[in-house]
């Protein structure tokens, strides 16, 4: 099994531009991390939730794709 490289601070995306690129709001993200729908990361510092762009691109082709999200 592969070992998931640590992601560098271009890989993450902030919870605006999250909900920006997947056509959802600021509550709905965060009701899909606090339910496990769709994780965020934590910010070492500010506990702000992150994305990694990664995972949002997939989501979003899932999303344009009809496809259910996990």
């Amino acid at each position: 099994m592969a070992r998931r490289r640590k992601p560098e601070p271009a890989d993450l995306i902030t919870i605006a531009e999250t909900a920006k690129l997947l056509g959802v709001s600021l509550p709905t993200l965060r009701r899909w991390d606090e339910n496990g729908k769709f994780p965020a990361r934590r910010h070492p510092i500010n506990s702000y939730r992150m994305y990694l762009r990664e995972d949002v691109v997939r989501l979003r082709k899932q999303i344009v794709n009809g496809a259910r999200a996990a």
